[in-house]
């Protein structure tokens, strides 16, 4: 395994080639659509999650701290959320050709509840911060002012307090916890304590103070919503809003059915309040005052994905079947006189009907 880790971080760009190829050619399969496809999407499923592996193993190549440890990692929530939304599909083409199209509900609320747990845990462990791609790309980003440990860095006022007061361990004279875990690091390198006794304390007292800072520097809930206010409430109740919405969608669709309007329009209002949410508080200017929340360049890239997710609105039922599809095959007759192009046309018209069948394509979750 260490050494197809290896080999991976090698060959970025080829395993980043070959992976694309792969993947497109899945759209080409035979039967990708029918009743039957089981076997095709089990190979897409395959893929999707050996792409996700890849990228896990790209994403923790060993980093060298600044005492030259290796950086430890926690939980892989990013690839796991990446399998989960890759094996989704599976479930649902398994669930549907099994139990048929009513009881596939049922699984497909048992995947969306399991991957809203796991994003709700990961926007707690981060300390909030916005998830990227659903949580399956990192936000790593330090300049970052949305629910990222920087708020520990703001007064409540907003102001930025000097560089000095950030919370690095030992490099912040204003840290008593930090100024007093480097004398003890200090000690316990300089003492050669022989003692087995008191070197057990000493390192025992070390643990506890690790453990006590590292409890204050990390941001909590309490923290966030007090320093920012409302704007701080409301920035966490839209993201909560965008984690949860697919399962709400898909428990109304369990109930209401597929061809109702009620899901199609519950889901629409969730996406578009945390979206107004969003561009309250990230606004240049609030209510005749200028803000105090900056995005990460990733941060806004991901409200940009946000935005333009509601395009897949035009293609989940009822509004497909009423309207979307109708202008498809208007647009397919029109150009099918014209050599290649129709062809195209033809080609693409049916795989975006054919991938409209499936909720985890259009779900976009």
């Amino acid at each position: 395994m260490e050494a197809y880790k290896k080999w991976v971080r090698q060959n970025k760009e080829f395993v980043h080639s070959l992976e694309s190829l792969a993947n497109g050619l899945t759209w080409l399969l035979p039967e990708r659509f029918s009743e039957s496809e089981i076997g095709p999407e089990a190979v897409t499923t395959v893929l999707g999650i050996i792409t996700a592996l890849n990228e896990h193993i790209i994403d923790t190549a060993p980093k060298q701290n600044i005492s030259g440890s290796v950086t430890p990692y926690s939980f892989p929530y990013p690839l796991w959320l990446s399998a989960l939304k890759d094996l989704e599909t599976l479930v649902e083409v398994v669930a549907q050709h099994y139990y048929g199209d009513d009881r596939k509900w049922n699984f497909l609320a048992v995947t969306e509840a399991t991957k809203v747990l796991f994003r709700l845990s990961l926007f707690r462990k981060s300390g909030y911060k916005m998830l990227l791609q659903g949580g399956e790309t990192p936000n790593d980003e330090e300049h970052s002012d949305s629910f990222s440990s920087q708020h520990i860095g703001l007064k409540p006022d907003g102001h930025h307090r000097p560089g000095y007061m950030k919370n690095n361990l030992g490099a912040n004279p204003m840290n008593l916890e930090g100024r007093a875990l480097s004398a003890l690091v200090r000690f316990g390198e300089n003492a050669k304590v022989s003692d087995p006794v008191r070197l057990h304390r000493v390192q025992h007292q070390q643990q506890t103070m690790e453990l006590t800072t590292s409890r204050v520097d990390r941001p909590t809930l309490f923290t966030i919503l007090s320093e920012r206010g409302l704007r701080g409430t409301l920035l966490f109740i839209g993201e909560v809003l965008f984690i949860s919405r697919p399962l709400v969608y898909v428990l109304f669709i369990r109930k209401y059915g597929i061809r109702s309007w009620t899901p199609w329009f519950l889901s629409l209002a969730i996406d578009c309040i945390g979206n107004s949410f969003l561009s309250i508080v990230t606004s240049s200017v609030v209510g005749g005052k200028e803000q105090v929340f900056h995005l990460s360049a990733p941060e806004k890239d991901e409200v940009k994905r946000r935005k333009l997710l509601f395009v897949l609105y035009l293609m989940r039922d009822p509004f497909f079947s009423k309207y979307t599809r109708q202008r498809l095959e208007s647009t397919e007759k029109t150009l099918e006189p014209i050599p290649v192009i129709g062809f195209l046309t033809a080609k693409l018209v049916e795989l975006m009907i054919g991938a409209q069948t499936r909720y985890t394509y259009m779900s976009g979750s």
